[in-house]
């Protein structure tokens, strides 16, 4: 029996989700752009790495697995690009991280905003159908990477409160059908809250002619109103990030800027959160959470670089971090998945596991059963 059927939490040893594209599958993905191979060809390959990522995961002791996004080239554009109304285009130029730049593509919205049906739900399918014993976790964007990212043509919405109320209607359908399909462990991916967490994030909002207080409220209220319907045995968690692209970030920050919004007015079940440095700030802003169900997934463990954190150190940290919130309501992950973009972050395969084994050693040792 799934422990989420008796508990609605994390899993004490957790992960966010995506993983480094095997060597096989990078090379299909490539014939494919090519013309070389068949979409059908590359369907079949991309079926035996995600079945063969499937038991690694099982391998390394994980309760919880995903398709590692094997089918996607972003984390968030692939997504939000299968909505009614929203289209890929060739931007001019790609977003900016520290020091290195993506690959120039983009999202805008030329019509409403709506859920017919989605190219993903396919992916979650086949995901189900090789997890066997393991919960099938799935992971989407936030509605909010839609609202905070995309270029919205003038003549589709007059404000952004009606862009929102379309929005919520599509992911409210969108988690409805993956439920209907079975899926019990959702995650939403966002990394748009980052954007509150400094000065320089909060003035590059205020550049695109937006209030940066209007807009975190709208942000929270695209987040509580898209799950107010799930059903009661559906876990929702949310990944906080400050950006992953080849094993850089794009912003800094703590979390206080916005920690009463995110600790004490978010729906959610779980918050995935990265704590690995100094760029995500200390624990203090955790004094916000006021439920004792929400829970903390402290991603203490980072996905950038192959080194192992001292286990000492993250278990100090862990009892840091109690005393903002209870033991029995925290969890540990990696900070980060591994490959939020297909070309992944800067460690090997290999390296990767090892990251995935520390995490569910120290937390084997921490929660004790």
């Amino acid at each position: 029996m799934s422990e989420l059927i008796t508990k609605k939490s994390p899993f004490v040893a957790d992960h966010v989700g995506s993983f480094l594209r095997s060597e096989r599958l990078k090379k299909a993905r490539l014939e494919k752009e090519n013309g070389e191979i068949t979409a059908e060809e590359l369907r079949k390959i991309e079926d035996e790495e995600i079945t063969k990522l499937v038991e690694k995961q099982k391998a390394a002791g994980l309760q919880s697995v995903t398709d590692g996004e094997f089918r996607r080239s972003w984390w968030h554009f692939d997504f939000l690009g299968g909505l009614d109304g929203v289209e890929f285009f060739e931007a001019e130029k790609g977003l900016q991280f520290k020091g290195v730049e993506t690959k120039a593509r983009g999202i805008r919205v030329v019509d409403k905003i709506g859920f017919s049906d989605h190219y993903m739900i396919e992916h979650f399918q086949f995901l189900k159908s090789v997890a066997g014993d393991a919960v099938a976790k799935f992971t989407i964007p936030s509605p909010n990477m839609l609202y905070m990212r995309a270029e919205v043509e003038e003549s589709v919405y007059d404000s952004d409160e009606a862009l929102i109320d379309d929005l919520v209607v599509a992911y409210q359908g969108v988690i409805q059908r993956l439920y209907e399909e079975g899926c019990r462990y959702l995650q939403i991916d966002d990394t748009s809250w980052s954007s509150f967490f400094s000065d320089e994030g909060r003035d590059s909002i205020k550049a695109k002619g937006i209030d940066p207080d209007k807009a975190m409220k709208l942000c929270a209220r695209a987040v509580n109103e898209s799950i107010a319907n799930r059903p009661d045995d559906l876990l929702i968690t949310m990944h906080i990030c400050r950006g992953n692209f080849k094993s850089t970030y794009m912003s800094s920050g703590s979390y206080e800027a916005a920690s009463e919004i995110i600790f004490g007015g978010l729906d959610v079940d779980g918050l995935f959160l990265e704590f690995d440095d100094e760029r995500s700030g200390g624990f203090e802003p955790l004094r916000h959470v006021n439920r004792d169900d929400l829970y903390i997934v402290l991603g203490l463990i980072t996905s950038k670089f192959p080194e192992l954190e001292d286990t000492e150190k993250v278990k100090a940290r862990i009892d840091q971090a109690t005393k903002y919130v209870p033991l029995e309501q925290l969890c540990l992950s990696p900070q980060c998945g591994f490959a939020s973009t297909e070309e992944g972050n800067d460690l090997t395969e290999e390296e990767q596991w090892a990251k995935i084994r520390h995490v569910v050693r120290i937390a084997e040792d921490v929660w004790k059963k």
